[in-house]
């Protein structure tokens, strides 16, 4: 039996096992490389920041991928709360390598439960779309946001193949 590739995409994904978050570096792109490793991606626009996220060499980076995750911390009560925004992918003209652009962050919204009184708290929210994208320590992940988001990784492992049935 075939499966559309929809199916096997979702398969795969839930396969991968979080292994944490972290915030992303942010600086003006000089690392341990140098001022070379940037030069193929563009500065960022007025409004922008570059993110510029560095990874650790690992064994098996074929089986990692890295979840990037923008939002912002706001004060909110017990609902559940998002912005929305999409995160675009772009390749840097004349070099291949893809980076990653959030043109900018829509308005939060929420669930509508009635919350207890003094259920308000600082969090930090995100969008609702947060792209896997390869794990690849040769070159830096480098995402342009509105200068208020912050923006976060995690990264995920791979769990063993399994047989399909």
């Amino acid at each position: 039996m075939k499966y559309p590739l929809t199916i096997l995409s979702c398969a795969a994904a839930m396969t991968l096992a979080a292994c944490g978050t972290t915030s992303a570096q942010v600086g003006p792109g000089v690392g341990p490389q140098g001022a070379d490793e940037l030069k193929a991606f563009p500065a960022a626009t007025a409004g922008q920041t570059r993110h510029v996220i560095r990874l650790p060499q690992q064994a098996d980076e074929d089986g990692l991928k890295v979840e990037i995750i923008v939002g912002k911390t706001a004060r909110v009560d017990c609902n559940n709360h998002f912005f929305g925004g999409r995160i675009e992918t772009r390749t840097a003209e004349g070099w291949g390598y893809d980076y990653y652009v959030l043109p900018a962050l829509g308005a939060m919204a929420g669930t509508l439960m009635g919350c207890p009184a003094n259920s308000e708290r600082e969090v930090f929210v995100a969008a609702p779309e947060q792209p896997l994208v390869r794990y690849n320590s040769r070159l830096p992940l480098v995402v342009y946001a509105p200068q208020d988001v912050e923006v976060r990784y995690r990264l995920w492992r791979a769990g063993e193949t399994q047989n399909a049935r």
